[in-house]
């Protein structure tokens, strides 16, 4: 004969929900712990390297940063960019990293050295972001030219061994998986393609898409809109699994993601705000002014309840429980 627990009364069920609810605003971080400051105008992104021990950041000063977060140090600056730096992305094992900008040029770093190792031409327009594959062999870019290209680290080669052409318009930013290369664009799409098979699959959101995350367990996309609305897409089938609505973002390129638990969704406001959702019902679970002006940039620490927010105001903060 099996076990059976007593049923619970709806008070009980209630006290409980509201319980859970406490406990994982309390574990969300709200706590300013640092300010870096160093750029001189908007920083355009901050993200934390592969273990959470350092940031990179990048702005309209045509710089790259190196910070120790956590001590509010800043380590290192990368200079070679004509015009503004628009993202930023160092390899697993922190030795390298990546640039794209208004320059339209993608730039290849040695992270020790401050040395630029290549630098990849051939976007027609600004680019827009940056992401290396999972070997750090390969860079994926994305642009104003409608198209993400990926260019080859280990060759000597500029040209691209890829360009992916199929979007209408920009192409805001891109994600990757071992097998795909994910891009959301301004005409609305968001677009997977499988590189082993060469085969794209497109879901239209029918708006303006300026950023696109991956769930940490490679099962969702989540993409930012210009429309004031976050979605999360089911990253097999493409269905529309949930919205996420409360902050402003209508004329910016707005980072979003997910907690490292992926029990919440976080996203940027135009209006100095962070956002915390509960990834399930898309409630408002946290909300607090972060930045004196527009918030660019969001990034969540792979294991702590940690994150960096970036800004138009020039400062990167660092937020924890």
């Amino acid at each position: 004969m099996g076990f059976h627990f007593p049923e619970r009364s709806e008070e009980e069920e209630e006290e409980e929900e509201e319980e859970e609810e406490e406990m994982s605003v309390e574990d969300l971080p709200g706590k300013e712990v640092n300010v870096l400051k160093g750029h001189e105008g908007g920083v355009l992104a901050a993200r934390f390297n592969g273990d959470g021990n350092y940031v990179l950041s990048c702005g309209k000063d045509r710089t790259i940063r190196l910070w120790n977060p956590h001590r509010g140090i800043h380590i290192k600056t990368y200079k070679s960019h004509a015009r503004e730096v628009r993202d930023v992305h160092v390899t697993q094992d922190n030795s390298k990293l990546c640039s794209c900008g208004g320059d339209r040029q993608i730039f290849y770093w040695d992270v020790a050295t401050g040395r630029v190792i290549r630098k990849f031409r051939g976007h027609d327009g600004e680019v827009n972001g940056v992401k290396f594959n999972e070997y750090s062999s390969v860079v994926v870019s994305a642009g104003y030219d409608q198209s993400l290209r990926a260019w080859d680290c280990r060759s000597h080669s500029t040209e691209p061994i890829q360009i992916i052409d199929t979007f209408a318009d920009s192409v805001m930013s891109v994600c990757l998986t071992k097998t795909e290369i994910i891009g959301g664009s301004v005409d609305g799409t968001v677009r997977t393609f499988d590189i082993r098979i060469g085969r794209e699959t497109s879901d239209n959101l029918g708006q303006p898409v300026n950023c696109v995350s991956m769930s940490n367990d490679g099962n969702c996309i989540l993409a930012g809109c210009l429309d004031s609305t976050l979605r999360l897409l089911d990253r097999s089938t493409g269905e529309l699994l949930q919205e996420y609505k409360g902050h402003t973002n209508k004329s910016y390129k707005l980072d979003c993601c997910l907690t490292n638990t992926d029990a919440h969704v976080t996203g940027v406001s135009e209006d100095g705000f962070i956002y915390f959702w509960d990834l399930v019902d898309a409630s408002v679970v946290s909300r607090f002014k972060a930045h004196t002006s527009v918030v660019t940039s969001v990034s969540y620490h792979p294991k702590e309840n940690c994150m960096v927010t970036s800004s138009v105001d020039g400062t990167i903060r660092v937020w924890k429980t």
